[in-house]
């Protein structure tokens, strides 16, 4: 798969594509959905397959401040986007100027000039251009003008409308079921190990304390059952994947104050992951964050928080 960052970056040579466009952040069913319709449309008609996303995401540079939590980072989202079959992704930036093209100009000049579409498949709500002036039915319309099929594509899994609003609601009440669900695999928070204040180790559980970029959607306060898997170091442990119990929230215990992301890999005590680029990927939701009386309630806490995570992700292995 090719990987473009901005429409200088697509080759001159470029033959003709279908084209899906979106911010595809979590790349969730719906998106799958649609991805896979442009990709079986490109067989048909014999040409390369593209996914176009942006970069930033456009809310923040329409309406600064208000960037939604980000489910997926760029790099992620590329990977997902080519696992579904694409030949390539190409990574808009998104700036004040180019939120200003007219849809007419979005298409001749992003989707004609230089992807040469051939078709064009987006979701059924898709807006595009100044002011989200374009729908749908302007693309069909511009598909006539410049020679391309455009197709709407409902984004749905089972019957349920899917977007990343959804998603990010069952994030921020702790559901993250729910979320995998809707995204079809477990929702991932990534980030660097850096040193926290090294309690766990101290109670004997040692965690990654994993600091993730801005905008991370990052569930609801409380434990849960997860993996943590190294996915960028140095150390021998690239590559590795462990069960894991994850702590959200501030350590009301010790009267904390920073929300922190930890993740404890299951019986794991010798491993040292400083600087390590890692990903958190949430199972299932065992209890709020809460404060206890005593150091020795908490350990005793921790223990059925180990036990419960264990019991989870053994049976979810067995289930693959």
């Amino acid at each position: 798969m090719r990987g473009w960052h901005g429409l200088d970056d697509v080759p001159e040579d470029w033959g003709r594509s279908v084209v899906t466009i979106g911010v595809f952040d979590g790349v969730h069913q719906g998106h799958q959905q649609m991805v896979g319709r442009a990709v079986a449309l490109a067989h048909s008609l014999g040409v390369s397959s593209v996914a176009v996303t942006f970069e930033p995401h456009p809310d923040e540079v329409i309406r600064p401040g208000s960037h939604p939590p980000q489910l997926t980072q760029q790099r992620r989202r590329t990977e997902l986007l080519g696992a579904l079959g694409v030949d390539a992704v190409c990574v808009l930036p998104f700036t004040l100027e180019f939120s200003r093209m007219s849809p007419d100009e979005f298409v001749q000049t992003a989707l004609v000039d230089r992807l040469h579409a051939a078709g064009v498949v987006v979701g059924e709500n898709f807006r595009f251009g100044h002011k989200a002036a374009g729908d749908l039915e302007t693309l069909r319309t511009l598909g006539e003008k410049y020679d391309f099929v455009a197709v709407g594509v409902p984004l749905v899994s089972d019957g349920e409308a899917i977007s990343s609003t959804l998603v990010r609601e069952r994030l921020a009440a702790g559901d993250v079921a729910a979320a995998a669900e809707a995204l079809g695999r477990p929702h991932r928070v990534e980030g660097v190990v850096v040193r926290g204040q090294q309690r766990g180790r101290a109670l004997g559980f040692p965690t990654a304390n994993v600091e993730s970029p801005p905008y991370t959607a990052i569930p609801a306060d409380g434990v849960y059952a997860g993996w943590l898997q190294v996915t960028q170091s140095p150390s021998p442990h690239e590559g590795q994947r462990w069960p894991a119990a994850i702590s959200i929230g501030t350590n009301p215990t010790f009267s904390g104050v920073e929300r922190t992301v930890e993740a404890y890999a299951l019986d794991r005590d010798d491993l040292d992951l400083y600087g390590a680029h890692v990903a958190v990927d949430f199972g299932i939701r065992l209890r709020d964050t809460l404060k206890f009386a005593s150091i020795q309630a908490l350990i005793d806490q921790m223990h059925t928080d180990v036990d419960e995570a264990r019991e989870f992700t053994a049976a979810e292995s067995s289930a693959m």
